[in-house]
């Protein structure tokens, strides 16, 4: 379970974790990256997959600016089984990500960020301080209704040398679900 939510300016904990491509990946891995962005994510959440395009077009828009993107799916597959690593591979292809997309099998990652929701974001800098945490946007149901774009806005702000202008938002989606 959660003890805490990482505060801004905390460092980013290391996970070594398995992805549906058939990788391991830690911090460690995206150690060229001037930004990381990582999201608390599953495959059953209706929030979630709200988002998923927009995380993807947010991977294509920021590649090639140094950000890279990581989803970690913490979700307990006994009372969830669509969010089985097999399931997760399968939701990968079918949507094309973009980006790694990991098991926390023992939600070790989860406990460790203080993630409570999906979709949750975290943004770390390049010396992996947090600078924003909470939501990717104001609206996850109309994408074409969207007013702050809380993530872009500190990715754009982080990329520009400046002072993040909302490092907080707080979260919406479906809460993790911890294993019993």
């Amino acid at each position: 379970m959660v003890t805490s939510t990482l505060k801004i300016g905390s460092t980013a904990p290391d996970f070594d974790l398995p992805a549906v491509d058939g990788n391991n990946y830690s911090l460690y891995s995206f150690k060229d990256s001037a930004e990381l962005v990582v999201i608390f994510s599953c495959n059953h959440c209706p929030y979630v997959q709200a988002y998923e395009d927009r995380i993807i077009d947010l991977q294509k828009e920021y590649k090639d600016k140094g950000v890279s993107v990581v989803a970690i799916n913490s979700n307990d597959i006994t009372n969830y089984p669509d969010d089985s690593f097999d399931h997760m591979v399968n939701r990968a292809k079918q949507k094309g990500f973009n980006f790694p997309y990991l098991r926390d099998e023992e939600q070790i990652a989860a406990s460790a960020y203080g993630a409570t929701h999906t979709p949750e974001v975290f943004l770390f800098n390049k010396e992996r301080k947090l600078v924003y945490t909470g939501k990717i946007d104001d609206n996850w149901q109309e994408p074409e209704k969207v007013r702050n774009q809380y993530l872009k806005n500190a990715i754009d702000e982080l990329l520009k040398g400046k002072e993040i202008s909302v490092p907080e938002t707080y979260s919406i989606g479906c809460t993790i679900k911890w294993k019993a």
